[in-house]
């Protein structure tokens, strides 16, 4: 009877370490997001001194969202896994209870006495033949039962040390992008094109009512000069296709000419990420415009060269001048809204509600006046 008590515990173990093997590891990839923004931090120091600031500071900036997104990932993920584990421990206590105490019998009793079979010696050598077979699994499993309440134990405690690495984290973001604004306003040796007549450029904004008519006005509206240096790339942006970045690390929410709750269709895309994110050019190009258009919010236009414009509406703060020549990454601007704090991050986390808040950023690709599917052109991959 005992046997049977012990064989039916093991299979009760054995599923509960299957069921174990079935996820990432939330406490690995929490420490490594927590060295990824160790990293920016150190990358911050040096950005600061950098030859080239902006280009330094944006690589950082970048660092540090990616290390933040990665923290808040594993932290979501850490909360789930911890739920889910004091569940499944708590739908088969009695069984578990049923394994200890077999356990417990098992190191109290003496070997001979165990092996002992009402049957005679042939029963008792079949016994102890059964015994020898699954008592290393029996406590291989016990271990890996405790391993799984120790690490019921590390996930609560996460939650405590991830604290301080999302307070440097958010520190030295806002810090970077502190720095970034004043490197940028100090920047005078980005090449320009001749711009546009600035009387004719507020004209064209001012009769525009729609931005298919802003966008058509500006390509009839030329820069004083073709003269263009600066910023060239190895490879046209028509034959880029398919390979050039998102301008922001997010999620596209809404497709090319795809129905909006209201029934609007717009003819781009609509990508969804974390407020104040930074916003950078995709390909180097011409600013043709930036600045407030109708109801878009601040709006850049750029020109990635002739017949091409790419649109990106929605932001908050926005960088450059027109006629400057950007190259690929760039930043050329924030998103709006307001940036998350700790607290944030871990309620998320811990209650499944969306408390950081997230922001959109509209964007078109233009080519000889008519729109085109941006999807086609970004790559699959945003970094």
């Amino acid at each position: 009877m005992r046997l049977l008590r012990i064989i039916g515990a093991l299979v009760v173990i054995s599923a509960l370490a299957t069921n174990a093997m079935a996820y990432s590891n939330p406490i690995f990839d929490a420490r490594r997001a927590a060295e990824d923004l160790r990293a920016a931090t150190r990358a911050l120091k040096d950005a600061r001194i950098a030859k080239d600031r902006v280009k330094a500071l944006s690589r950082t900036i970048k660092a540090y969202e990616d290390g933040l997104a990665a923290m808040r990932d594993s932290l979501r993920k850490a909360a789930i896994r911890e739920r889910a584990l004091r569940l499944e421990l708590a739908s088969r206590r009695d069984q578990l209870s049923q394994l200890l105490g077999v356990l417990q019998t098992l190191e109290r009793a003496s070997a001979p006495l165990l092996l002992i079979h009402p049957s005679g010696p042939l029963g008792t050598a079949r016994a102890g033949q059964i015994l020898t077979e699954i008592t290393p699994a029996l406590v291989a499993q016990a271990k890996e039962l405790r391993a799984q309440v120790e690490e019921i134990v590390l996930l609560k405690s996460l939650q405590s040390t991830a604290r301080e690495d999302l307070q440097q984290g958010l520190k030295g973001v806002q810090d970077a992008r502190l720095s970034l604004t004043r490197a940028l306003g100090q920047r005078t040796n980005l090449p320009k094109r001749f711009t546009t007549d600035p009387a004719k450029l507020k004209t064209l904004l001012e009769n525009s009512d729609t931005l298919t008519g802003f966008a058509n006005g500006l390509v009839d509206l030329p820069f004083d000069s073709t003269t263009q240096t600066g910023a060239i790339s190895p490879k046209s942006f028509s034959d880029a296709k398919g390979e050039i970045p998102l301008p922001v690390f997010g999620t596209i929410l809404r497709r090319y000419k795809e129905a909006d709750a209201a029934g609007l269709r717009r003819p781009g895309i609509l990508i969804s990420a974390p407020a104040v994110s930074l916003v950078t050019a995709p390909w180097a190009a011409t600013v043709r415009y930036r600045g407030p258009l109708l109801d878009y919010g601040n709006v850049i236009i750029l020109e990635p060269e002739a017949g091409y414009l790419i649109v990106l509406a929605g932001l908050g703060q926005v960088y450059g001048e027109v006629g400057e020549i950007l190259a690929a990454g760039d930043p050329i601007g924030l998103l709006s809204g307001q940036e998350p704090t700790t607290d944030d991050f871990l309620v998320e986390a811990t209650q499944g509600s969306g408390k950081i808040q997230l922001e959109t950023l509209y964007v078109e690709i233009r080519q000889n006046r008519k729109t085109v599917d941006p999807e086609a052109w970004f790559a699959r991959q945003n970094r």
